[in-house]
């Protein structure tokens, strides 16, 4: 499936989009059109990848004013918390498309203009499931956990900002000393491996059965979403049977990895045959 759409997010550039950010979108979309073994023909993958190219020219001229306008090293960019500028870049850019309201949002930016490059939000943990396994196996508190809901990162922003901006948020949180634990979800399915959570003292603490994504006249639509919108409707499997717009994906997918960081110590490591698996 995804070496179906390889050679045209190679166009990237052409269509004038951030590559990294059409791949995410792209694998978010490509289930819709997926057979049960997660085939696409080829006329279908280029249906996807055009089409998320054109709203994502479409979403980055929303936030124009915040792209960057060249690459950044590291020392060009300070740790702040910021607000609107954050709500803007997750409701436009990033592949949920979707702010977290409420949330603490936080930004490496330039240090002359304030423009964030990296972002993060973060806000007390709302999955009940996942809040109750870390409270049995590790007996960290609900009211003590923190989740990271949204990342995202330019074009243009240094290769290791990510794990960068992890680590000042972790201090951010020692010095407020309510919170024990962050947690936050890894997507396997969209490509992401978690390597930046590792390398900033994060660790795989469990993993949780994946559901399918969920369409809504052929855009991904989130379970937070489809809950607000529909208020009657429990499972995506309901909506598909009530609204002829709804549709779902069918591919076996990889479960979610629900990584974890200390906010004070080091973080231990989880065997995998330790680790268990949340059920949905």
């Amino acid at each position: 499936m995804q070496r179906t759409a390889e050679h045209l997010l190679g166009l990237a550039r052409l269509w004038g989009v951030d590559r990294r950010a059409l791949d995410v979108r792209t694998r978010l979309h490509l289930p819709a059109y997926a057979d049960p073994d997660g085939q696409v023909s080829y006329p279908k993958a280029v249906t996807v990848v055009v089409s998320n190219a054109a709203r994502l020219r479409k979403d980055q001229r929303a936030v124009r004013d915040l792209l960057p306008r060249r690459d950044y090293d590291l020392a060009d960019l300070e740790f702040r918390q910021i607000g609107e500028e954050a709500e803007r870049v997750f409701d436009s850019l990033h592949y949920l498309r979707n702010a977290r309201r409420g949330s603490l949002n936080f930004a490496l930016v330039d240090k002359n203009t304030g423009t964030p490059l990296t972002l993060c939000s973060a806000s007390p943990l709302e999955w009940q499931r996942v809040a109750d396994q870390l409270t049995r196996q590790f007996g960290v508190p609900k009211d003590a956990v923190w989740d990271l809901s949204r990342v995202y990162s330019f074009d243009g922003a240094p290769p290791n900002a990510v794990s960068y901006l992890l680590a000042q948020v972790r201090k951010y949180f020692q010095k407020r000393g309510d919170v024990q634990l962050l947690t936050t979800a890894v997507d396997p399915n969209l490509g992401f491996t978690g390597s930046s959570y590792l390398a900033s003292n994060w660790q795989q603490w469990m993993t949780v059965q994946a559901r399918p994504y969920l369409y809504y006249k052929r855009r991904y639509m989130s379970i937070r979403e489809m809950r607000a919108s529909f208020p009657s409707i429990r499972s995506i499997d309901a909506l598909c049977e009530a609204d002829k717009h709804a549709t779902r994906s069918w591919a076996e997918l990889a479960d979610s990895l629900i990584f974890c960081c200390r906010i004070h110590g080091a973080t231990e490591r989880v065997r995998p045959e330790d680790q268990r698996r949340i059920l949905r």
